[in-house]
């Protein structure tokens, strides 16, 4: 999965800054085969964890395609534009970009899940947005393209957070399925597209690759896209798609406070401080209303009735 991560990680940040950032620096010259060596790394690990019976999901048939769609389509779209965004733009630039995600999950949950937010994560959740705009603004190596591709992939996430949470209810596949046939449905044509592109035929003729150091940067980053995308999914299955999408912000806000200092390719403007600083705010407000979560007094009301009334009806049975 491409970082989104939330750099995603793409499958979704998708969309990671850990994993793939290195080989950029490196200058690999193919951001779709790097994604294509984390699909084929989780069908892998996937499918010997099957066999070896450490994980349990369905097996392929007909019906698996009619289950998992649109996953695969939103994990290409995921994968693509997180990765070709990542080139295109500052590290800081993109953790920041990539909080309008946090947005577009929120909207989506509530038209396809038919969720409800209270006021209060609303009001986090524009924190966060306002911030990256404030952050935004004062960008001094503004490029159109890369802008472009990070506003898609904001969208191809949060839509494969949305869908993934949806699916992972589904009876059959789980989460190991949904990984699996995701990165394995996709592969191909990914394969195909990158041949098509001339991508391919780069990454082949890449002069690095005699070098150790640089095969094993790229088996790290293949890895590591697993267990990005693994992290992600898991994530997803015990909280809400937003809020995994949230906390993986406020760690890509600290990722862009670290870049101020290591990378040299951040450009250092007090605008741009203060909206990372507004947008910390805004995550840490939300991960503190989330995960501190009090019974409200409806609920507590509902409780009480609820025991009363069992006692009632106790009473009249021991009474009997």
């Amino acid at each position: 999965m491409v970082c989104p991560c939330p750099k995603g990680g793409s499958l979704l940040p998708l969309q990671c800054t850990c994993s793939h950032f290195n080989l950029l620096q490196i200058r690999f010259p193919s951001y779709l085969c790097l994604g294509i060596g984390q699909m084929i790394t989780t069908v892998i690990v996937l499918y010997a964890a099957k066999k070896s019976k450490t994980v349990q999901f369905q097996d392929f048939d007909k019906n698996v395609l009619l289950k998992i769609f649109p996953l695969p389509l939103l994990y290409v779209g995921n994968h693509v534009t997180g990765l070709a965004s990542t080139k295109k733009l500052s590290l800081p630039m993109f953790t920041v970009l990539r909080k309008f995600t946090i947005l577009m999950t929120m909207i989506l949950e509530a038209y396809i899940l038919r969720k409800t937010f209270p006021k209060r994560l609303v009001y986090s959740v524009v924190t966060i947005v306002f911030g990256a705009m404030i952050a935004a603004s004062s960008d001094l190596a503004f490029d159109v393209e890369g802008y472009t591709f990070i506003l898609l992939n904001d969208a191809f996430t949060a839509a494969s957070g949305v869908y993934t949470k949806k699916k992972l209810g589904d009876k059959g596949l789980g989460k190991y399925g949904v990984l699996f046939y995701n990165a394995l449905i996709i592969v191909i044509p990914t394969v195909l597209a990158s041949a098509f592109t001339g991508d391919l035929h780069k990454a082949v003729t890449f002069e690095d690759w005699v070098k150790g150091t640089f095969v094993f940067c790229f088996l790290i980053s293949c890895l590591m896209g697993f267990v990005l995308m693994y992290s992600i999914v898991l994530c997803s299955h015990y909280n809400s798609a937003l809020t995994t999408t949230v906390v993986g912000a406020v760690k890509n806000i600290a990722v862009a406070y670290i870049g101020m200092f290591v990378g040299g390719d951040y450009l250092f403007s007090w605008t741009n401080f203060l909206g990372l600083s507004i947008c910390m705010s805004g995550g840490l407000m939300y991960s503190y209303m989330t995960f501190n979560k009090k019974p409200s007094g409806s609920d507590t009301g509902a409780q009480k009735l609820k025991l009363q009334i069992s006692e009632e009806s106790a009473g009249k049975y021991s009474k009997v």
